[in-house]
Formats: C-alpha cells, structure tokens, sequence
C-alpha cells in the first residue's frame, strides 16, 4: 500500500533502490516505536459543569489551562507520576505532551450561555456516529458504580445490563459517553 502510494504520489521514488534509501531516511529521522497516544480532545459546553465532573467524579487533575481567541483548551490526566509541585513549574507543558492518557476539553467561549446552543453531537448518535468514547480502567467496577449512584452520575450501561457484565458506561455533562472497565477482569466482583 505504501509502495503503491510512493510511487503514485512520488515517481522518482519507484525504483526499488531509491524506495530503499527513502524508508531508511525517513525511519532514521523519526521512529515510530518512540510515538506515545497522548491526548484526545472532545469539545464542552461550560467549564463550570464539565471539569468538576472530570475532577471529582473521575479524578482527573487539569494540568494545564490554554486560553485561545475566543476559546480554552483544559488538559487533564490522572495524577500518576505527578505531585502538585509539578503543576506550578514552567515546563508542565512538556511533562504533559511527554505523557500518555490525556484528556483536552474545549470550550468555545459563549456556549454555557447561549440558549439556543443545543451541544455537540457525542458520535453516538444518527446523524454523525463517529466518535464512540473515552475509557477508564478502575479497580473495582461495582464499587465504582456505586460511587457513581451515589453522585448522581447517569448511566448509559450498568455492568448487570445486557452480556457485557464486566463494563459499564456514564454519560458526562456533554453526553459524551465514558466506558468504565476494571483493571483486572478477577476484580469486576460481578
């Protein structure tokens, strides 16, 4: 497939020789084995309801705070291998983009107030499926649910609901839907 793009796209480069020396050059100057998955972004409505929820019901910390034109970009991630000390220094920025698991949310300034603003489409949905969720492991999947009830958090999917008895799903203010797995199938309780 690569071979049949290179030479659609680059001619000088189909003969096999050159080919060669194109994927030594291009693989020396960048290896894929270092790439990390680092971040994703899903747009908010209000910031005021939404990082609470990442905050306090998933217990996400946000690390670092954009301010755009006319939007913010908030990125949280688990504290894991951070301590509050970092989240003061200057480099926060490159420890963050150095890690895996990050979460950006984007809030387009004047939609927490605009009534006729109706949300963003999850990708769940007809038109537009797309975009599925976000997942989060735990260590105890019933014990976590349960958390959840007890803050008013709306479920897409209880771990008992249907043949997957070992994941359950929440909704988080967008609607945007967030998969709950336990680290350790042994340790689902269910």
């Amino acid at each position: 497939m690569l071979s049949a793009f290179i030479t659609s796209k680059l001619p000088s480069l189909s003969r096999p020789s050159t080919f060669r020396q194109f994927a030594k050059m291009s693989t020396a100057a960048s290896n894929p084995a270092t790439y990390k998955f680092n971040h994703t972004m899903i747009r908010i409505k209000d910031p005021k309801v939404s990082l609470p929820f990442y905050e306090k019901v998933l217990g996400m910390k946000v690390f670092y705070e954009s301010p755009g034109g006319d939007f913010t970009n908030y990125f949280l991630a688990f504290a894991n291998g951070f301590d509050d000390a970092d989240l003061n220094k200057e480099n926060i920025r490159d420890k963050l983009f150095d890690r895996e698991g990050v979460l950006e949310l984007c809030h387009n300034w004047g939609t927490e107030n605009d009534a006729s603003f109706k949300g963003y489409a999850s990708g769940n949905e007809e038109p537009g499926r797309g975009f599925g969720h976000i997942c989060i492991t735990v260590d105890n999947l019933e014990a976590a649910c349960k958390r959840f009830d007890e803050l008013g958090v709306k479920f897409k999917k209880r771990p008992e609901d249907g043949r997957m008895r070992h994941i359950a799903f929440i909704y988080d203010p967008d609607g945007y839907w967030v998969e709950i797995v336990a680290r350790s199938l042994n340790a689902s309780n269910i």
